[in-house]
């Protein structure tokens, strides 16, 4: 039987979608780490990172998924750490992280840098760290350490879209106490159609009935109520990614005009290592309407030369766009909080 797909509203969507079971738990963890950043005079990342699954049935055995490793979110978590920030990192489970991400088990196996040297007085080996990679190592390990003795890296997880946006809605209510000083910075790749709740299958749909046609719904737009409503202080950067060079900046431009944060981040499927595109409201202090014309937008080109990856460069040393994202987005954000203190 055909059903009619639902438009859901973020409130819609909230009434009638479950939490996930650890909500309350990660909220009262993220009250305590914003609270005591705020006491130690810290800004706050919020940083999303990875792709979100859509469950197919109650008992999940399939789910559709989104195409994302969490480089870009992991990286730049990195880059906020060393600047200054207090990070949250809202990751996919079993996604890229801060750090572990330099020693993933495709790019660089972490076994493939240990060695067992035999013990000097003949019981249990040894292990050691192979001496090429000892540098690079002490420099993450350095870092990584740091940060834990700081306090600095509050990490969360998701799985489905429906845990993304219960923890995106909480985490940004929490951080609103931080007025400017909050920026959520919304890397994740998020699903943009979801199966309700209602309609799932309970258990394993099966195979043998042929073919399958799944009537999906929109999952809700919710940077509208994130601006408006649920940290209206904040700094807001989400990305837009696209194939086509066309619509790059017009949809970028549309975000802005129908959402009212302060930059959009413009990505190229295949380019987006090396090259991205800031776009932001000319008059960053006006809020932008959905009439208002493209002349009213600025663009910012940011690019790196392209990485050299033919092995002969150790992965420490190769130049990542997302140190330049991070410094431009430190210079906005200081100039974001300057303004309030301005008109004030």
């Amino acid at each position: 039987m055909y059903t009619e797909p639902t438009t859901f509203s973020a409130e819609a969507y909230f009434a009638s979608q479950p939490p996930p079971p650890t909500l309350q738990h990660d909220i009262e963890r993220v009250r305590e780490f914003a609270k005591r950043q705020k006491q130690e005079g810290r800004k706050v990342v919020l940083v999303t990172s990875g792709g979100t699954t859509v469950p197919l049935e109650l008992n999940v055995v399939r789910f559709l998924d989104n195409f994302s490793a969490g480089t870009r979110g992991a990286t730049s978590a990195e880059y906020f750490l060393k600047a200054g920030y207090a990070v949250i990192f809202m990751h996919r489970q079993f996604s890229l992280q801060p750090f572990s991400r330099h020693y993933s088990h495709s790019t660089n196996p972490f076994l493939d840098f240990l060695d067992i040297e035999p013990s000097k007085d003949g019981n249990t080996p040894v292990i050691s760290v192979t001496p090429s990679k000892r540098s690079d190592l002490l420099e993450v390990l350095t870092m990584y350490k740091d940060v834990h003795k700081a306090g600095t890296l509050h990490t969360l997880t998701f799985v489905t879209v429906d845990d993304y946006l219960w923890l995106l809605r909480a985490v940004s209510q929490e951080l609103s106490v931080l007025g400017r000083n909050a920026m959520f910075y919304l890397a994740a790749a998020v699903s943009d159609f979801f199966l309700p709740r209602q309609r799932m299958s309970e258990h394993k749909i099966q195979s043998g009935k042929g073919r399958l046609s799944i009537e999906m719904d929109q999952v809700p737009k919710i940077l509208k109520p994130l601006v408006d409503e649920w940290t209206k202080d904040g700094y807001i950067v989400s990305f837009k990614l696209e194939t086509d060079d066309n619509l790059l900046l017009p949809k970028a431009k549309a975000a802005l005009k129908r959402y009212g944060h302060q930059v959009v981040i413009g990505n190229d499927l295949h380019r987006r290592k090396y090259e991205v595109v800031f776009v932001s409201p000319k008059s960053p202090s006006s809020k932008t309407t959905t009439d208002q014309s493209d002349d009213e937008f600025e663009e910012y080109w940011l690019r790196i030369p392209i990485p050299d990856t033919s092995g002969n460069v150790s992965p420490h040393q190769v130049k990542e766009i997302e140190e330049d994202i991070v410094a431009e987005l430190l210079k906005r954000h200081s100039a974001w909080i300057d303004q309030a203190k301005t008109t004030s």
